[in-house]
């Protein structure tokens, strides 16, 4: 006989998601129930940002070293320890699951249930077979896991998702990646920055998470020249050979090639964690991959009491999306049936690769599909929207740390002036991105921006170059005539 209970909220899932909507859920005074089946830690502490994060940091100080000559510092043989490394990203990863651990157990016990929680009908859930679920309004935030082809599991455990290289003891001498998206890029150069061979394979032509041809093109001649890396693949054979997999594909100029690795990396995507709840239960609307439509601005599905989060909604999957998320979620289903659209921050991403690459806003390609629809402040040539630029080759900052790769370009709303996204890679993305963002969100105008004060000699420069372009472009200031006057580079 299955226990029986009766909350108000119930949440599935105590990720990012699921712990912002306990949150939000619990300050209204409602009876909220967290269920988890899986290990404790969100995604980004365990397998993901905190982790590869470390990774980088080691393999951003070891590019430090073999750069050092450029100065005149001869730092002598570099040596990398990878099971050193390794221990260091797990010991600080395990630190940082501890945190998050620690804020799951403050939740009170009754609050809490472990379990795979499965829909039986509209408003019940079964926990395992142990305990039955009755709730007035239930949020999913079940997080995604990696997926790849059903046919590479021939590999056995030559065969890794990005998840399982922070488990590594030691550094392999050599992997091939297969998807150079986000994930695929940070973990690519990292590793082959800390001594490891590295091929990177795509499909597609597809680079990061660019929308802008011109910026992925830069940014696919920078990666080009540090490892292997050919986005549209084309792989005849891969199989297993003893410790190793040899893999048979015809390079870009049409020789085929034959490699041995000691790993597969596969990086070709997340799933989200939706196929196991009994959806078929209900009458809720999906999409094509199966995944329940949501209601971005209030996380909603198409029925009502059940509201979606996370990377389980299949929307935008970052820590601080899946918070806002989780934080919506949480506070539509504690004040249901009363449902209001939350507060959304600007998109704002960021690829921790160097040079850096980072969104903000609108993309180019969401721009050019709203002038094919004939958007508002459309041209009579049919766009809506200008650009400017900048390249980092020459920027002065850059140029001193000897970091002078990189290409921005901005985009401004025609008519209005209006800042409307940008897509980069450049070094310190990371801040520039920032600053873009909270003038998106402000809605500025281009001309509002350059307003803004900009210190000499810093990478900023940069991002005031591109603005003056962009305002130019959109024929609201004059073109750029002069460069920097007092030191005789870019500014």
């Amino acid at each position: 006989m299955s226990k029986q209970l009766q909350v108000d909220v119930a949440i599935i899932g105590s990720g990012t998601a699921g712990l912002a909507a306990w949150r939000t859920a619990s300050k209204q005074g409602k009876k909220v129930l967290l269920i988890e089946s899986g290990p404790l830690g969100t995604t980004c502490a365990r397998v993901g940002c905190m982790p590869s994060k470390l990774l980088i940091a080691a393999a951003d100080s070891a590019h430090a070293v073999r750069q050092a000559t450029g100065f005149g510092v001869q730092p002598g043989k570099l040596t990398i320890d990878g099971k050193a490394v390794m221990q260091r990203v797990k010991s600080e990863r395990d630190r940082f699951v501890s945190l998050v651990i620690d804020s799951i157990d403050s939740i009170p016990a009754e609050n809490k249930l472990s379990g795979c929680a499965r829909f039986v009908d509209t408003n019940t859930l079964m926990v395992d077979e142990h305990t039955q679920v009755t709730a007035t309004s239930i949020v999913i935030a079940t997080g995604s896991r990696a997926t790849y082809p059903n046919d590479w599991q021939q590999l056995g455990d030559r065969l890794v998702i990005n998840d399982d290289v922070f488990a590594w003891d030691d550094l392999p001498k050599s992997v091939a990646l297969f998807g150079p998206g986000v994930i695929g890029l940070e973990l690519g150069q990292a590793l082959h920055r800390l001594g490891v061979k590295v091929w990177m394979l795509g499909r597609g032509g597809k680079l990061g998470p660019f929308t802008d041809e011109k910026v992925m093109d830069y940014a696919q001649t920078l990666f080009s020249a540090e490892f292997y890396l050919d986005t549209d693949a084309k792989v005849q054979r891969m199989h297993r050979v003893g410790e190793q997999v040899e893999i048979e594909f015809t390079d870009p100029e049409g020789v085929n090639e034959a490699i041995l690795v000691d790993y597969v990396i596969a990086a070709t995507g997340r799933r989200p964690n939706v196929d196991k709840l009994g959806l078929e239960a209900l009458d809720l609307a999906l999409d094509e991959k199966g995944t329940p439509v949501v209601d971005a601005h209030t996380m909603q599905t198409s029925m009502a009491h059940i509201f979606l989060a996370g990377d389980a909604s299949n929307l935008l999957p970052l820590l601080h999306e899946a918070n806002d998320q989780g934080r919506i979620a949480g506070d539509n289903a504690a004040r249901f049936p009363q449902v209001l659209p939350g507060f959304r921050h600007s998109t704002l991403s960021i690829v921790f690769t160097s040079p850096q690459i980072a969104m903000v806003g609108e993309s180019y390609q969401a721009l050019e599909l709203r002038s094919q629809q004939g958007g508002q402040h459309s041209s009579e040539s049919g766009t809506c929207f200008a650009v400017g630029e900048a390249s980092f080759e020459d920027q002065g900052r850059s140029r001193v740390m000897r970091r002078n790769q990189g290409l921005l370009r901005v985009y401004g709303e025609l008519v209005t002036g209006r800042f409307l996204g940008a897509e980069m890679i450049a070094p310190e993305a990371e801040h520039l991105a920032h600053l873009l963002a909270w003038a998106h969100q402000s809605e500025m105008t281009v001309a509002q921006m350059l307003t803004m004060p900009f210190y000499h000699p810093v990478v900023e420069e940069g991002l005031r170059t591109a603005l003056r372009d962009l305002n130019a472009n959109l024929k609201l200031g004059s073109a750029i005539e002069d460069r920097c006057m007092e030191c005789g580079v870019g500014d």
